[in-house]
């Protein structure tokens, strides 16, 4: 299965973007913590070039804290702050002002030294749609300012938001690129929500995401659906899953469909616990330098 998803406002957001870069001091990059390297655009890089930058991995409550450390360190390996937070609880929130203040220490010193006066950090929020960008700036700003949405695509425009004196958010529509060049970036995304699940096929993904859950987290695949052990035919699996879920047709058959959807759920309800899907052991497929 080919995963595309490229709608016309994309296209206009990308534009629109490269055109208010040097409005802005710094440039707020949100991935999801489940997977820091599939969430990220590269567009972004091309866009953003040498542009002071912080990386936010948003929802960490939901990923594996183990592996979210050591993706903070891959991501200072590269030059950038990376910081762990979850917008929907406001953890780690406070931290965005005072890592944004260290990046761009030298830069508002440069000011000062000129006579300037002091003013507030002017940053660009950007990164694929439900990450959770909205929902981060109405928890900075305290007031439901952006829209916020659970489906991908909530924000079509651009809006100017102030959080307190010390910052000026840029709110930006989610980008994702027209055309994934590893189709499991594209399964990842889906697994996790990114992409309109109406334009997918669920089977496909759940079977990826079980194969995966199977590789990495079998002890949590076992307990959730109560096996001693895994099959090995991805069928019997899906057989297993729909009996015991009650996943059924007319005539005791198992509706596939049914349980693929409640498979994705597990999965993206924590139902199976606190999932990373881009594996640091495999940084040199993923790294894009």
């Amino acid at each position: 299965m080919t995963i595309q998803w490229f709608p016309g406002h994309m296209a206009k957001a990308r534009r629109q973007v490269t055109e208010k870069l040097k409005l802005v001091d710094i440039v707020i990059e949100l991935v999801d913590a489940r997977i820091p390297l599939s969430s990220r655009n590269p567009m972004v890089d091309e866009i953003v070039q040498q542009k002071p930058r912080l990386v936010l991995l948003n929802k960490a409550d939901m990923a594996d804290p183990e592996m979210t450390k050591k993706w903070i360190e891959y991501f200072k390996e590269k030059g950038f702050t990376a910081l762990a937070v979850n917008a929907q609880g406001g953890t780690g929130l406070q931290e965005i002002v005072k890592s944004s203040k260290i990046i761009l220490s030298a830069k508002f010193e440069r000011m000062k030294a000129k006579g300037m006066n002091p003013r507030a950090i002017r940053a660009m929020i950007v990164g694929i749609p439900n990450v959770g960008k909205s929902t981060i700036i109405n928890r900075l700003a305290k007031k439901n300012i952006a829209k916020t949405g659970n489906t991908p695509g909530v924000t079509k425009a651009q809006q100017w938001i102030k959080v307190g004196k010390e910052l000026e958010l840029l709110d930006t529509p989610g980008i994702l690129w027209p055309k994934f060049e590893d189709q499991e970036i594209g399964y990842k995304l889906a697994l996790t929500g990114a992409i309109k699940d109406t334009i997918l096929n669920l089977q496909d993904i759940s079977v990826y995401g079980l194969r995966f859950l199977e590789k990495h987290y079998p002890e949590r695949l076992k307990n959730r659906y109560n096996m001693d052990e895994i099959p090995e035919e991805i069928v019997d699996l899906f057989d297993i899953i729909g009996k015991q879920r009650g996943c059924l047709m007319a005539g005791g058959e198992i509706n596939y469909d049914k349980t693929s959807e409640l498979i994705i759920r597990d999965i993206r309800d924590e139902r199976l616990g606190k999932l990373t899907f881009d594996l640091p052991e495999n940084l040199s497929k993923y790294d894009r330098d």
